[in-house]
């Protein structure tokens, strides 16, 4: 169960794990809360080449007596034996239905969202208070959770997984995109929001463009910070090196990046970085939250501070500088991801979170 708004971190998690579960054995289904304008008919596609089964709930408030009796007769009609949330949305009406039904549940908690820190904890706690299990993506969001006041006897963490990069084409390529042959290119992906602190990362590459004038930037992805993200590169004298192409299948882009780079104020776990890896990027990051869970500072990757630009530039124009160095740093988070992210070892621990909770 899942409140749907388009296809990044969380929603890639569920098109790697149900279908894995499903082939484990389990009758996995999905359920959806819809938002109106969302991209949610995109994942129910996806869904569909996989095969997973799936029912909407059409979304609305978020305090939505419709929504809570709609979603009570979707989980119904299915008759599981288990709930398993995704999400704020889904957790708190998850726990709803669950209560209702007198199913047992379970919740996925993908990110260390800092409001969770303030009143809604204790919204957030009595919602969860029933849930047999909280699965946190990585140790950094466990001890989140329980800085936040949840029982750490519930809480278990379960790292995403993936084995491939995405299959669909790039909608638009980097070559479409305007980028010249042989150019250095930058890559990022994520939604153009505070956390993922893009304004640092124009900073830093305006420095990185001081040495590499003819590098480029590529940020993937959309959101409320568009308008102000593109003036700020217009600002800075990057308009014809930064390019904003919008929420785009990243498959072309990986394989025509250079180095990935991921700047986040915090980051529950970041997908992104393992879609990277599988495309044997060398990976400049910021080492918050997971971060230091996924990239291996020096080994798959170069770690820098958080809103330190000069420090993220140094470590794009060493790479830059260095591309033996960036083959090497490539290949071995290719290594990494295949040997410590793998879906069937998400797969495996969360159907012993499962086992656990349905028997109780």
């Amino acid at each position: 169960m899942h409140k749907l708004r388009g296809v990044s971190g969380s929603e890639n998690h569920l098109l790697a794990l149900l279908p894995a579960l499903r082939a484990a054995g389990v009758d996995a289904r999905f359920v959806g809360l819809d938002e109106a304008g969302s991209q949610a008919s995109e994942f129910y596609r996806r869904l569909d080449e996989l095969g997973v089964p799936y029912r909407h709930v059409r979304g609305g408030a978020d305090a939505s007596p419709r929504m809570a009796r709609d979603l009570i007769r979707a989980v119904r009609a299915e008759r599981p034996d288990l709930l398993h949330t995704h999400l704020v949305h889904a957790d708190v009406y998850g726990a709803i239905a669950a209560r209702a039904l007198g199913l047992p549940y379970v919740s996925t908690r993908h990110n260390d969202d800092r409001y969770l820190l303030g009143p809604f904890r204790y919204v957030d706690r009595l919602f969860a208070r029933r849930a047999r299990r909280l699965i946190a993506i990585s140790a950094a969001v466990n001890d989140f959770l329980a800085a936040a006041g949840h029982d750490r006897r519930k809480l278990v963490t379960i790292h995403y997984g993936l084995d491939d990069l995405p299959a669909a084409r790039s909608n638009v390529t980097p070559e479409a995109a305007g980028i010249p042959p042989g150019a250095p290119l930058l890559l990022a992906v994520g939604r153009l929001i505070d956390q993922k602190d893009h304004a640092t990362l124009l900073h830093g590459f305006a420095l990185v463009r001081e040495r590499h004038p003819q590098a480029r930037l590529a940020i993937l992805g959309a959101g409320p910070l568009e308008a102000a993200t593109r003036a700020q590169a217009l600002a800075l004298g990057l308009e014809d090196a930064v390019l904003l192409p919008g929420r785009l299948e990243t498959g072309s882009w990986l394989g025509r990046a250079d180095v990935f780079v991921h700047t986040p104020r915090w980051e529950g776990f970041g997908i992104v970085l393992l879609e990277a890896m599988l495309a044997s990027l060398p990976i400049v990051a910021t080492g918050v939250s997971a971060v230091p869970e996924v990239v291996d500072d020096g080994r798959t990757g170069i770690l820098v501070d958080a809103g330190d630009a000069a420090g993220l530039a140094a470590a794009l124009e060493r790479l830059l500088s260095d591309p033996e160095e960036g083959r090497r740093l490539g290949e071995a988070g290719l290594l990494r991801a295949r040997e410590e992210f793998s879906v069937a070892r998400m797969t495996e621990r969360t159907l012993s979170v499962y086992r656990r909770a349905t028997q109780q």
